[in-house]
């Protein structure tokens, strides 16, 4: 019955505004590949109409599951079984306005991080064999804010969240077998391999986790041969015998099943393109953002407080309030970390999700810094290790809540009270993502389209260079906005192609302003080329400045 409570807790707060927040451009390719649209039927280079721009969003019934792979694989940069399970879901949920149905897309994501609550407390009762660290790992993924920012959103985490809980589990069911050197049974060997391969499947880096589970393994070999003298039924240690055969199966079975994506990921034109975004040089304060942008991510697991809210004061008080909180913290859980690190009933397991959770972070910064793949820059991408995260902190909190050791803690506050402060904390940060306030989405075109009715007078046309489909999923944003609000206001949009020769998209403007009667309100957003426009002037008032969106506004008379 208490984990029935943790669970429609995290569900609810995973359905509370699910359709509240725009959706930005990753949503979009969700839902347009999801259907079995396509980018490239967007007319670039010339004016276009709302209805124009939305059209791959509308169902499309002659479209089936090869035409989401096909149109996938050639222009994204994601595997496809997620996309795949979007397809058949989205028939279940009508149409708005003759487009398909963000709430609906957006319901499956908040499912699968539904599910990811029972599925914690089966595998924190698997690693720790204790009720207690099981409900509070489950309370923590119920009420996590990071949690719920994933599973709001269109996109694949929480399923990739769902595989990594379950290699987990293959992985802790491994440890028991190597510590008392008997065979791994081929169910689990076979369950673990497919698990595995539907996690590559669903997404690329779920391989950062099955390296991270790599790290564990190295644990276990390092600490098989401290104790090498020691004999187990007859036999010492060594890398041939049990279980140790049936782990290499299972390394080679997912290294083929992920070796078969390799081709696919090579061959696929718009792969840089679309990760341009992690990639670049680093000069000064750049050194040493991937750290406090790690930082930040780790912190919000547990807290996150209304960080983004537009209010400075709000803000400040809201910053103030966890670094206090995180003061008050952080040596409860070291303390409570070292207690399961030395009882010797937790601490094989706590060693193991340690090392997991150290291997990847490791990994992270190696992309970061070796490789100049930014990987601290998503914070979405810790979905590898979150769930180890989310045991250990219910191993934590339990040590914590243990009646054994209710003596005063830090502030005078009992074990009790400062798991209730900490889950509470959790249950306030949750709340703060499903209002927008922490975690805010990366565009705002709700804000946009209001500051465009309310500052224009005359027809726009929205002007931006476009490079791959994010940024049609960008423009796609503001179409949709202007539906949803039901604005009397019919801009055009112009995607004007950019090239080498970025002068070529800024010819594409003045030529297509050339087609249109005047006067008309330019706004180029995102433009990234000349802004040289004929016989228009620019504004020279002060508008405030939109997430997502940096604009320029011209009035052309």
């Amino acid at each position: 019955m208490l984990l029935l409570v943790w669970l429609v807790i995290g569900i609810g707060l995973r359905l509370s505004n699910l359709s509240g927040k725009s959706p930005w451009t990753d949503e979009f390719s969700t839902l347009v590949f999801s259907l079995g649209n396509s980018f490239l039927g967007v007319p670039l280079d010339k004016a276009i109409t709302i209805d124009t721009l939305l059209q791959p969003l509308q169902p499309n019934s002659a479209a089936g599951i090869g035409d989401v792979l096909k149109h996938l694989l050639n222009e994204s940069n994601h595997p496809p079984l997620y996309f795949t399970l979007t397809h058949l879901w989205l028939k279940l949920f009508p149409t708005s306005e003759g487009l398909v149905s963000v709430w609906g897309a957006r319901l499956l994501a908040a499912i699968f991080g539904g599910l990811s609550i029972p599925a914690i407390f089966g595998l924190s009762w698997l690693t720790f064999r204790s009720r207690l660290i099981s409900h509070f790992a489950a309370a923590m993924m119920a009420v996590s804010p990071f949690g719920i920012f994933l599973a709001q959103e269109a996109r694949h985490y929480t399923l990739a969240i769902l595989w990594a809980i379950a290699s987990l589990a293959c992985l802790v069911i491994t440890l028991r077998h190597i510590k008392n050197r008997t065979q791994l049974p081929v169910s689990i060997a076979l369950a673990w391999v497919i698990i595995n391969a539907l996690g590559i499947a669903t997404h690329y880096f779920f391989a950062l986790t099955l390296c991270a589970e790599v790290f564990v393994l190295i644990f276990m070999i390092w600490r098989e041969w401290k104790d090498k003298e020691v004999i187990v039924k007859g036999r010492t240690f060594n890398l041939i015998n049990s279980p140790w055969k049936r782990i290499y199966a299972v390394a080679f079975g997912t290294f083929v099943a992920g070796v078969v994506w390799l081709p696919i990921f090579i061959n696929n034109s718009y792969g840089n393109e679309l990760t341009d975004w992690i990639q670049g040089e680093r000069v000064g304060f750049a050194w040493i953002s991937p750290i406090f942008q790690a930082m930040a991510a780790w912190i919000t697991m547990i807290s996150l407080l209304p960080v983004e809210a537009p209010q400075l004061a709000v803000v400040i008080a809201s910053g103030l309030v966890m670094l206090m909180f995180f003061i008050w913290f952080t040596p409860i859980f070291i303390r409570a970390y070292k207690v399961q690190l030395s009882s010797p009933q937790t601490q094989l397991m706590t060693q193991a999700l340690s090392s997991l959770i150290l291997g990847a972070i490791i990994l992270f910064f190696i992309f970061t810094y070796f490789l100049g793949i930014d990987l601290t820059r998503g914070a979405r991408y810790n979905f590898v290790y979150f769930p180890a995260v989310i045991v250990l902190l219910g191993a934590i909190l339990a040590a914590i809540w243990d009646t054994k050791n209710q003596e005063k803690l830090k502030w005078g506050i009992t074990g009790k009270q400062a798991v209730a402060i900490i889950l509470l904390m959790g249950f306030i940060s949750s709340i703060t993502v499903i209002c927008n306030l922490g975690y805010q989405k990366y565009y705002r075109p709700d804000i946009f389209v209001k500051l465009i009715e309310k500052t224009s007078t005359s027809p726009v046309l929205i002007a931006t260079t476009q490079k791959t489909h994010v940024q049609i999923g960008e423009m796609m944003g503001v179409a949709l906005e202007f539906k949803i609000q039901k604005s009397n206001s019919q801009p055009k949009f112009l995607l004007a192609h950019l090239e080498a020769d970025r002068k070529a998209s800024t010819i594409t403007l003045q030529n297509t302003l050339k087609t249109l009667t005047r006067p008309i309100d330019l706004w180029l957003v995102n433009f990234h080329a000349p802004a040289e426009v004929n016989n228009c002037i620019a504004d020279d008032r002060s508008l405030p400045s939109v997430n997502g969106y940096e604009y320029e506004l011209f009035h052309c008379r």
